[in-house]
């Protein structure tokens, strides 16, 4: 085939090969997969678990009467293939395609672990181009595309997903070794790493439950989470009000993974934010997350960061270890969570628009 022969294919195909489809199209649909998947599970979950609700907090399905799903844990369930599909959406798929790649995302997110968003992005956008490539060419299209695509898709995944998985885990050593450090330097840097892991495409949570990161540490690490995604969902406002507001302040600020990839400085804000807001949680209201692990990799989405602290100080009251639920403690968790990274975000950001570094859109969603 020639040079012109083989770009005419892949327009006819509709493949476009560029940074801007892979790395901003592709990777802001996934964002909006996962929240309509991990996130919106975790959301209902804890609705369920924090108001009693029965209906969310009963099992709705029993799988060989040992792995039981409530409503929010089969929406998290879904998330690998919620991911793929919406990254086929966002490539055009047609249809055949864009159902196969819900195999696809669910044995990459289900092998990556810790990198399972990661893998399902580089290999859900492998598996989706060369299912359009061939989707049409035959008269049976309805068995060889899908076996292109599911084939693909679940043969690098076996492949590549849990080398993915692994590299993602190498965050684990710095945060382990950053554990290690007197209060101030730790929380700046546990804070930042986990926090900027949240946003990425990447598990912070999946992270944080492996390392079984609590105490101190844990603590920091829910104010770098809570500062990237109060952080985006405050200094965006202005581009995408309320929605915005609530789909990263309580969603994820994965969300502006796509809008980071077209301008990195996006990031400097609420990342020099975590940076204070994380030694100011281990050294001045000495922070301790000791509810479950995962929970100090979530942030603010659905109040699972805050939650956690809260039912740390409950289990810590309930053994003796502490000995009561101070003032002082509302008053840090609100401010690490909440306040100091709506404030601090917003005005770190005011100075990179000033140096014409941040414009208006930048952070539309």
């Amino acid at each position: 085939m020639t040079k012109d022969s083989v770009k005419a294919f892949l327009e006819r195909k509709n493949i476009e090969i560029s940074a801007r489809r892979y790395g901003i199209d592709a990777l802001s649909a996934m964002a909006q997969g996962l929240f309509c998947s991990l996130l919106i599970g975790t959301i209902i979950n804890t609705l369920g678990t924090q108001f009693h609700i029965g209906f969310l907090t009963e099992p709705v399905w029993v799988v060989n009467e040992t792995t039981s799903y409530t409503v929010g844990g089969l929406a998290m369930a879904m998330t690998g293939p919620a991911m793929a599909v919406a990254i086929g959406y966002a490539l055009k798929c047609p249809p055949l395609v864009l159902f196969s790649l819900a195999t696809v995302g669910f044995a990459a997110n289900g092998l990556g672990g810790a990198g399972g968003p990661l893998a399902v992005l580089i290999v859900a956008i492998i598996a989706a181009e060369f299912g359009k490539a061939v989707a049409g060419e035959t008269r049976i299209d309805i068995l060889v595309t899908p076996l292109v695509t599911i084939g693909i898709g679940v043969g690098l995944s076996a492949w590549w997903a849990p080398g993915l998985g692994a590299a993602a885990m190498k965050i684990g050593t710095l945060i382990m070794w950053a554990t290690e450090l007197r209060p101030f330097m730790m929380g700046v840097i546990v804070s930042v790493v986990v926090g900027m892991a949240l946003t990425l495409p990447i598990s912070s949570a999946a992270i944080c439950a492996a390392l079984g990161l609590t105490g101190l540490a844990g603590g920091a690490a829910v104010a770098g989470c809570c500062a990237q995604m109060m952080g985006f969902a405050v200094m965006s406002f202005r581009e995408n009000k309320w929605g915005g507001l609530i789909s990263q302040g309580i969603g994820t600020s994965m969300l502006q993974m796509g809008n980071i990839v077209k301008n990195p400085r996006i990031w400097i804000a609420p990342t020099l934010a975590s940076a204070i807001t994380g030694p100011i949680a281990t050294c001045v209201f000495r922070l301790q997350m000791n509810g479950a692990p995962v929970s100090s990799g979530m942030g603010t989405c659905g109040f699972v960061g805050p939650i956690g602290v809260y039912s740390g100080w409950v289990a810590d009251v309930a053994s003796g270890t502490k000995a009561a639920i101070t003032g002082m403690d509302w008053l840090g968790l609100i401010l690490i969570c909440f306040v100091l990274p709506s404030v601090l975000a917003p005005l770190i950001n005011m100075g990179c628009r000033k140096l014409g570094w941040v414009k208006d859109g930048d952070m539309t969603l």
